[in-house]
């Protein structure tokens, strides 16, 4: 039995969440404001202790901090719950900064109740799989778009986990910069334009600001590259995208 929070601020779109993931078999907590939820997930509050909660579904419109500050600030904390982001403002450079402040999925309002359930759904199957993968063995399939772990140049992707390993520290990831990665690695070595990555990794298909994508490249410049300023394994091209390079030569 899975436990949800839910954090929206419209009581009557609340209560029917929550009647509709009960009926699911979850356990629900509602509460209506960004400064609540963070008292739950981080245990910060006067009057909360911090609960274990398997997926949280949030508004991204709040009272108070908004849902981008609140998933923001739980990933600096280094809380990794699942996050499934509401937004009425389904612009794709929203949905972009939600993926940049850390969220793992989004639906634009209004949603269908079957399509919120089946996202949510995905998004506790993918928890309850990374917490097997750490009892297990890893993998490392024989095709590049299936791997669970990929190593280069003393550099470890664990895309099940979501970290990246380098020098011996550990690197916690998005799941959005997990995709790119795994994006990146799939074609390695061949140049990757800003808009495949727009469509084949966040699912974007309209016109959007490119300079979305140049931002998480420059974040994981600074997490992979020994000298960010002069990349040898996330390369710009210019005039097209970028190319990864597993072995620089």
């Amino acid at each position: 039995m899975s436990h949800v929070l839910i954090v929206e601020d419209e009581a009557h779109l609340a209560r029917g969440l929550r009647f509709n993931l009960e009926a699911e078999g979850h356990t629900v907590q509602v509460v209506g404001d960004g400064e609540s939820a963070l008292s739950l997930l981080l245990g910060n509050g006067a009057k909360s202790r911090k609960d274990d909660f398997d997926a949280v579904v949030l508004d991204v419109m709040l009272p108070g901090k908004s849902g981008f500050a609140v998933v923001t600030e739980l990933r600096a904390a280094k809380q990794f719950v699942p996050v499934l982001m509401l937004t009425a403002r389904s612009r794709p450079e929203d949905v972009l900064e939600g993926f940049a402040a850390g969220a793992d999925d989004y639906l634009p309002k209004p949603f269908e109740l079957p399509i919120l359930l089946a996202r949510l759904q995905g998004l506790l199957r993918r928890r309850e799989w990374m917490r097997q993968s750490h009892e297990g063995p890893l993998l490392a399939p024989s095709k590049p778009e299936e791997y669970a772990v990929f190593q280069f140049s003393g550099r470890t992707i664990d895309f099940g986990k979501l970290e990246l390993q380098v020098h011996g520290a550990t690197i916690r990831l998005t799941l959005m910069e997990s995709e790119l990665l795994r994006h990146l690695v799939r074609n390695q070595g061949q140049n990757v334009s800003r808009k495949s990555i727009l469509e084949e990794v966040w699912g974007l298909h309209e016109d959007t600001d490119t300079r979305a994508v140049d931002n998480f490249i420059v974040r994981l410049r600074r997490y992979i590259e020994d000298d960010p300023a002069h990349p040898k394994y996330l390369l710009t091209v210019r005039g097209v995208g970028y190319r990864f390079m597993a072995d620089p030569g």
